[in-house]
């Protein structure tokens, strides 16, 4: 009986991780290579890198996943067009990539790894080792991970905060999410939701006053601290924002284009309606989704 869990015998036909490697060397080489790939660098495929990891998010969320392997092959090669940047400079190189990051995923599962090695396991199934809670397993990393701070701190001789390593180029809503849940950890956290809906009307509320004076730069500014409070109800709700507010983008795309639609099979267009007459339609729009599920799947 063959085993369910042997790998897939290699075919010859399909390029390898090597291969992959091979190619970027031979794109960045300054005498064959290609004139875009030879004269980028680290800043200039940064924005690349982000739009990449959006496309992925965005195949999984549609549930695309005839496209995901291109979508994710397309982030892979971001990473290793920065190992190749940094193999060119004697920095380091796609090996110490995999290193690193096996030797900190180890470290960072003592309860699968109980030895710190890639071939110990942990005993499980026989009656006698508990199950490993998965409240102990998210303790447990939050806990490696700030040692790691402190650790990176202390070799740069730094004080130490619990904000720290929250990347600044992440998406503003992700980064407010990342923001809190960490001042969360320290104690600074509303008791429950209701401390943070009455914290969104008193942030509203500032917003109503600032317009109520002409104050836009001011309405401006508490706009960002309603957002930010929005984060907070999120984070408290166990979802994540960004990919709530995809998900309402989705939506309202979905149900603005159904108003279009119906708007041109009456012969008019958005911008001659009125208000009342899109309303009308954005309303239908919004019962047929309920009646065929689609909203709730929004």
């Amino acid at each position: 009986m063959q085993d369910s869990n042997a790998p897939t015998p290699p075919n010859d036909d399909r390029h390898s991780l090597d291969d992959l490697l091979t190619l970027m060397a031979v794109l960045r080489d300054p005498r064959h290579g290609c004139p875009w790939d030879i004269k980028q660098a680290w800043d200039t495929i940064v924005p690349h890198t982000l739009e990449e990891a959006y496309e992925v998010a965005d195949a999984i969320e549609r549930r695309a996943f005839d496209e995901l392997p291109g979508e994710l092959g397309d982030l892979l090669f971001q990473v290793v067009y920065y190992s190749q940047f940094a193999r060119e400079e004697g920095r380091f190189d796609f090996d110490d990539i995999v290193h690193t990051l096996t030797a900190k995923m180890l470290r960072r599962h003592p309860h699968v790894f109980p030895d710190g090695t890639l071939n110990s396991r942990r005993q499980a199934g026989d009656g006698k080792t508990p199950p490993v809670a998965e409240s102990r397993v998210k303790a447990r990393w939050e806990a490696l991970k700030a040692e790691e701070r402190e650790a990176r701190v202390a070799a740069a001789s730094q004080p130490l905060s619990a904000l720290d390593d929250i990347p600044t180029a992440l998406p503003a809503l992700s980064r407010a999410a990342k923001l809190s849940k960490r001042a969360a950890g320290e104690g600074f956290d509303w008791p429950d939701e209701r401390g943070v809906i009455d914290k969104i009307r008193e942030e509203l509320a500032e917003v109503e006053s600032a317009l109520a004076d002409d104050d836009r730069a001011h309405a401006r500014e508490e706009v960002g601290d309603l957002l930010f409070a929005v984060v907070n109800l999120a984070r408290r709700l166990g979802c994540d924002p960004e990919q709530q507010l995809r998900r309402t983008n989705a939506k309202f795309e979905r149900r603005f284009r159904h108003v279009e639609d119906a708007l041109a099979r009456d012969g008019t267009a958005p911008g001659d309606a009125t208000l009342e007459e899109m309303e009308r339609h954005w309303q239908a729009a919004k019962q047929e989704e309920a009646s065929t599920g689609i909203s709730s799947m929004s």
